[in-house]
């Protein structure tokens, strides 16, 4: 059995895409680790994720993600509010950040917990723009305040690494990882 230890109804379709059949249990724990690494950071919170869905399905194969946003030195997650949201973009915007998703996988009693970073360029854009953008309901649940494969689509010019990993989860990392 497959256990997704998330709430994110992105990584659920992403796991969907590697046709494997698995639950879902969004674990509820404390998000705020006093880590200024920002890979050691997101894999603790995965790794607290991950265990404590283990807990609960000790015999299963876990899969538990944590992502955030990298742009120069500070950690962005998921926005408060809209002013927040607004903050947010207009940081990144006109620049380059990375985004790193950590990922927790038991088998049983073995656990790894491992890491994709991905880099990505964002076009400039007018206070308008991102103002538009904050007022849909896309940036709230989202780390760094935007989904690639929204409605800010438009606005990201390239990118350097795996796409999906951007949206949560690096499923060629997972996929790989699950056939060991």
């Amino acid at each position: 059995m497959i256990v997704l230890g998330s709430s994110s109804p992105r990584r659920k379709e992403l796991l969907a895409m590697l046709g494997l059949e698995f639950i879902v249990y969004s674990p509820n724990i404390d998000e705020n680790f006093n880590l200024k690494d920002p890979i050691a950071l997101s894999e603790k919170t995965a790794l607290e994720k991950g265990k404590a869905v283990s807990l609960v399905y000790p015999n299963a194969t876990v899969i538990a993600a944590d992502t955030i946003v990298l742009i120069e030195n500070e950690i962005l997650g998921k926005p408060k509010n809209k002013e927040d949201a607004f903050k947010m973009i207009k940081e990144i915007q006109g620049k380059v950040h990375y985004v790193i998703t950590s990922v927790y996988l038991s088998k049983g009693l073995n656990y790894k917990v491992f890491s994709e970073k991905t880099k990505v360029w964002v076009s400039s854009m007018t206070d308008k723009e991102i103002e538009d953008y904050v007022s849909t309901k896309e940036p709230y649940d989202k780390a760094g305040g935007y989904a690639i494969q929204g409605l800010f689509a438009k606005y990201v010019e390239r990118i350097d690494g795996d796409f999906y990993n951007v949206m949560g989860l690096p499923l060629n990392r997972v996929y790989n990882e699950l056939k060991k």
